[in-house]
């Protein structure tokens, strides 16, 4: 069996508080592996954790307990083989498309950087905007540039937090194709945060549920669904109520579901 691109390995954290003593349980004996080329999502109630957890994966904090090793070696602090696509914009105000894109590429030679920016300004729909400022684009083509930086960069994984949430519904709709349809060229292993299940049934080969804070792993769902997924197939809908009702919600407005 081939060793995970993720392997999480009891990891807990605990924050401290604002009072002398005081304590707050963040995530809880967490556990899950990611293989190699799978796209992931995380989703689980508002301060569960999901946030805290990808940035322990990415090595930005470091866990109370557990360990996260990523592609045999254990995460001691960020990695630039790994990129993470921030929740908030990430772009670079002052630089243009072509430059945000070709930001990670710096030591490569000026025809090979050329050449890769351009591939990836195509593959996410920015060509003759390559001049423009982020201040000159909308919401979801500044996301398309951070997406672009990201691939640029040739990573083995790409984190990412909530990257649509700032954007309006229709975008988010069409930030999920497109999404789709570039993991399915480059087969990155994507590990996804969000708090929107109909997100994680769109994108994700398995959703991992978490739990209210505490955060703990609840529940493991594969979507074996072929993509574009058709959002009234009996399968999504199947995939969607189970992910709801691992919540404790029912799918039907989001209300609480009766214990």
């Amino acid at each position: 069996m081939n060793r995970p691109a993720v392997d999480i390995r009891g990891v807990s954290m605990v924050f401290a508080g604002k009072r002398r003593g005081e304590t707050i349980p963040t995530l809880d004996n967490v556990s899950a592996q990611v293989p190699e080329g799978q796209f992931v999502c995380i989703v689980g109630p508002s301060g569960c954790g999901k946030s805290t957890l990808l940035n322990i994966v990415a090595g930005f904090l470091a866990p109370s307990a557990g360990s996260v090793t990523v592609e045999g070696e254990r995460v001691t602090g960020p990695d630039p083989r790994r990129i993470f696509v921030f929740q908030e914009n990430g772009v670079f105000p002052w630089l243009t498309v072509r430059d945000n894109v070709g930001f990670g590429l710096l030591r490569r030679a000026a025809d090979e950087r050329a050449r890769a920016v351009a591939h990836y300004i195509e593959m996410v729909g920015l060509t003759g905007f390559e001049g423009a400022y982020p201040r000159e684009l909308s919401g979801g083509m500044r996301q398309r540039v951070e997406i672009a930086r990201a691939l640029a960069a040739s990573p083995d994984i790409i984190y990412m937090d909530e990257p649509f949430g700032a954007l309006d519904f229709i975008t988010r709709l069409k930030m999920r194709a497109d999404l789709t349809r570039i993991w399915q060229t480059e087969k990155k292993t994507i590990l996804f945060v969000t708090h929107d299940i109909e997100e994680a049934v769109q994108l994700g080969d398995r959703v991992l549920v978490m739990s209210k804070r505490p955060g703990r792993i609840v529940d493991d769902v594969t979507i074996d669904l072929p993509r574009p997924r058709d959002l009234d197939a009996p399968g999504y809908l199947r995939a969607r109520d189970r992910i709801f009702h691992a919540m404790g919600m029912s799918a039907h407005l989001g209300e609480t579901a009766p214990v």
